[in-house]
């Protein structure tokens, strides 16, 4: 199958790689794009006899050893089915039925596994339709040698186990050799580095994406811990993981020395290796034991810590509230103090004013009383007992209406007080404009009367009535006598 997918990518490249492919492309990265293969049901998982092997770095079991298949149907869709993976296959944000074909579409976001706590989703996917010329140089590489590696021997007389031929969770890896005998197994050749320390790193090939992992368990200084207590989570998985080696190292001695007994020179090798590797592996999982209880302790000391510190923060935060609220209350007593002084000042005023309209409403009424008896009193005509209208003054210096006096001097030439002759009159305009002037300050009804009077008696001056109301007036003026 390998060979036929190798013989048609060529195929392709020599036609110019204008052919439209199907890949799932890889969110958020230039690399690492999964080519799907027409006619080809394609593997993904962290297991070595798969197409694709996908291994993480921050969490190594989170894809399964088999954790799904693509598939292209006969009418050209593309399926993924999840082979009951761990942590699932989710598809647009929801998860799909284990062992069912679920039909994708292009632009199906296709998500393998779930995201950990503070990272971004590690395997997230898009499935795409492009030249291949344009994303050959994005494309994973297939994992043909893995695939071959299984098959080197058609008749192996033990059977390798899984976690020994998967680089992502398995011990030192046993490899087979060339020679005649191919039941004998031997370990990978340790360096003089790695002997001495007493790790079981595989080979670089085999170990290159969970070195990150191994190189993050243990600290450059045994008495020094991470200032991130974020780890202790990994640290969890990792004792997981190593607990996990624990078991396949046990299986692996279980295996070797349950095998019949043979002239193996390398048997005695592999078998103090692995108890070598084992006590190891006890050992970091006793220390990291210990490290979580530390970081642990560690944490729990630092919340207490931060609660402290909150609380102290909180207190003092009152305390600044408390402080500024009584500024406020102590600057809005002080404003009332203020507004209050400034209502009592106007009110103060406002009385004020009012006292001095009362008295000055009060000297006009007095004003206007004086005058009103000064009229009534020095100002009437003796004739008509009206204000004096176009004032005259006799040659005896009393003064009558000039209306009234013609009236009286067609009957009596003399004047109707002292009874003298009459022998001259005179206008006088300053006592007709200081009437006027008076006049102003009186009631309405006594100007709509003096002005009626006035307007009358140019009508009667203009019509000669004389007689009648001469009499009347010369009655009147007897009677005053």
């Amino acid at each position: 199958m390998d060979d036929a997918k190798a013989d048609s990518c060529a195929a392709e490249e020599e036609a110019g790689s204008d052919v439209e492919v199907f890949c799932l492309m890889r969110v958020g990265r230039n690399s690492d794009w999964l080519r799907l293969f027409e006619n080809t049901e394609i593997a993904v998982g962290r297991g070595v006899d798969v197409t694709y092997q996908l291994l993480s770095p921050s969490c190594p079991l989170m894809i399964s050893r088999l954790h799904c298949t693509f598939k292209q149907r006969e009418d050209g869709q593309w399926t993924v089915t999840d082979k009951k993976s761990l942590n699932g296959v989710w598809v647009n944000g929801n998860r799909i039925t284990a062992d069912e074909a679920h039909q994708l579409k292009l632009g199906d976001s296709i998500q393998l596994g779930v995201p950990l706590k503070g990272y971004n989703m590690e395997f997230d996917y898009i499935l795409v339709q492009r030249p291949l010329k344009d994303i050959k140089l994005y494309l994973a590489k297939v994992q043909r040698e893995g695939a071959k590696r299984v098959h080197i021997s058609k008749k192996p007389k033990r059977k390798l186990t899984v976690e020994e031929i998967e680089p992502s969770t398995s011990n030192p890896k046993l490899y087979r050799c060339s020679s005649a005998d191919k039941s004998f197994a031997k370990p990978c050749p340790l360096s003089p580095a790695e002997h001495q320390q007493g790790l079981s790193h595989t080979r670089t090939e085999e170990t290159g994406p969970s070195r990150g992992v191994q190189e993050a368990e243990w600290p450059s200084d045994d008495t020094s811990l991470p200032s991130d207590l974020d780890d202790l989570q990994m640290y969890s998985q990792n004792i997981l993981l190593l607990r996990e080696q624990v078991d396949a190292t046990q299986r692996q001695v279980a295996s070797l020395e349950g095998e019949p007994q043979q002239a193996d020179p390398f048997k005695e090798e592999q078998v103090r290796e692995l108890h070598g590797q084992l006590q190891m592996l006890r050992a970091k999982m006793d220390r990291m034991a210990a490290l979580e209880k530390s970081f642990s302790e560690t944490r729990r000391q630092l919340e207490e810590q931060k609660t402290q510190q909150q609380e102290e923060v909180l207190k003092k935060q009152l305390e600044g509230a408390l402080q500024e609220q009584k500024k406020v209350i102590d600057e809005l007593a002080l404003s009332r103090k203020a507004f209050e002084q400034i209502l009592s000042d106007k009110n103060k005023e406002l009385e004020a004013t009012k006292e001095e309209k009362e008295k000055a409403r009060a000297q006009k009424e007095e004003v206007v009383t004086q005058v009103t008896e000064v009229l009534e009193n020095e100002l009437q005509c003796i004739i008509c007992s009206e204000l004096f209208i176009e004032t005259v003054i006799l040659n005896c210096a009393h003064s009558f209406c000039c209306y009234c006096i013609k009236l009286w001097r067609k009957k009596k030439d003399e004047c109707p007080i002292c009874r003298q002759v009459i022998q001259s009159q005179t206008r006088c305009l300053a006592l007709d404009n200081c009437i006027d002037s008076m006049v102003e300050n009186l009631s309405l009804d006594m100007k709509a009367r003096r002005q009626a009077l006035i307007s009358e008696r140019k009508g009667e001056r203009s019509a000669g009535v004389f007689a009648p109301r001469l009499e009347s007036e010369e009655s009147e003026s007897e009677s005053m006598r």
